[in-house]
């Protein structure tokens, strides 16, 4: 048996997104990936299939070396979009610091990411769609995480300090 792919068919597409949303759903995102390299294959530039590759990407995300953050970036900045472009990159970033975050990652780094995140949300919350607030929930979760953990508290503090900036806050942590 020969092992190459088989092409869909451009009738197909709306079918086989529906499926990557499945799998998603599922937690499967290695097929949901698959799916969308078909899709891409059959409608190269197909902006919800590139959405869905960008997004099949960052579930895989695990927080070491061998994640795959610049396929999901291209993928992203593959969108027509301004809005749409601004907004997944700031979740490219955000899902990118969680992931490290949660493979023990220093807070120094990971505090630069979510600033990375919180500035494309910042972004797209200007230029967002009428009664759109996806890039300012996204905002607020980084800010609670944030907030949630004293190590980027002290992180922050720490950059304030060497910035010239201390205290921060207006007050002095003993």
């Amino acid at each position: 048996m020969e092992l190459k792919l088989k092409p869909i068919s451009k009738n197909g597409i709306a079918a086989a997104i529906t499926k990557v949303h499945h799998y998603r759903s599922l937690n499967e995102p290695e097929e949901a990936e698959s799916i969308c390299n078909d899709i891409l294959a059959a409608q190269p530039g197909h902006q919800v299939a590139l959405r869905l590759y960008g997004l099949s990407i960052t579930d895989q995300l695990s927080g070491q070396p061998a994640d795959r953050y610049q396929e999901a970036e291209k993928a992203f900045q593959g969108l027509a979009d301004r809005y749409e472009r601004l907004y997944y990159l700031g979740i490219l970033y955000e899902r990118r610091a969680k992931a490290q975050l949660r493979s023990g990652h220093a807070p120094h780094t990971l505090l630069v990411l979510f600033e990375e995140a919180m500035n494309y949300f910042e972004q797209a919350e200007r230029i967002r769609p009428p009664d759109n607030d996806e890039s300012l929930l996204r905002w607020n979760r980084c800010v609670r995480l944030l907030q949630s953990r004293p190590e980027f508290h002290v992180e922050r503090e720490v950059r304030a300090f060497e910035g010239g900036d201390y205290p921060p806050t207006g007050r002095h942590h003993s």
